[in-house]
């Protein structure tokens, strides 16, 4: 019983190491998406700033400043993509984080499970044991 027991507790603690692959992989994602989400927004900010300023512009200004905004507006769409992708992966991330929880869970019921059958078991037979053996066995202070 005890190499049962035994065993449950490697598996419990691969399960618990399975969990914090996938919290830590969770939070590399959430990362990434944050960092994309933050570029989009400073690539939004510098595109609005492109035409802010008043004044007189000559015609090679604006048509360096209008390509620019196309290049700008160009990497933000390309941004709001990978930010998609990015959300995709913290969704798929989230779901291998919640499957390892519960083979974690299951994994430390399991090692309760097999504790109580072993006390169990000892319970059985010391009941078994004539009452001058029990008292040799637990002791006088039980």
């Amino acid at each position: 019983m005890s190499r049962l027991i035994e065993a449950r507790k490697r598996l419990l603690r691969v399960r618990d190491v399975q969990h914090n692959q996938a919290v830590a992989a969770l939070t590399h994602a959430r990362d990434e998406a944050s960092q994309i989400a933050t570029n989009a927004e400073r690539l939004a900010r510098v595109r609005e700033e492109l035409f802010g300023e008043p004044g007189g512009t000559s015609g090679a200004d604006l048509a360096s400043k209008r390509e620019l905004a196309s290049r700008l507006e160009r990497a933000g769409r390309q941004l709001d993509g990978a930010l998609y992708d990015a959300r995709q992966r913290i969704d798929a991330r989230d779901a291998e984080r919640i499957v390892a929880d519960r083979d974690r869970e299951i994994a430390e019921r399991l090692k309760d499970k097999a504790k109580a059958a072993r006390e169990a078991r000892r319970e059985a037979r010391l009941a078994a044991l004539p009452s001058y053996r029990r008292m040799q066995n637990r002791g006088p202070d039980e």
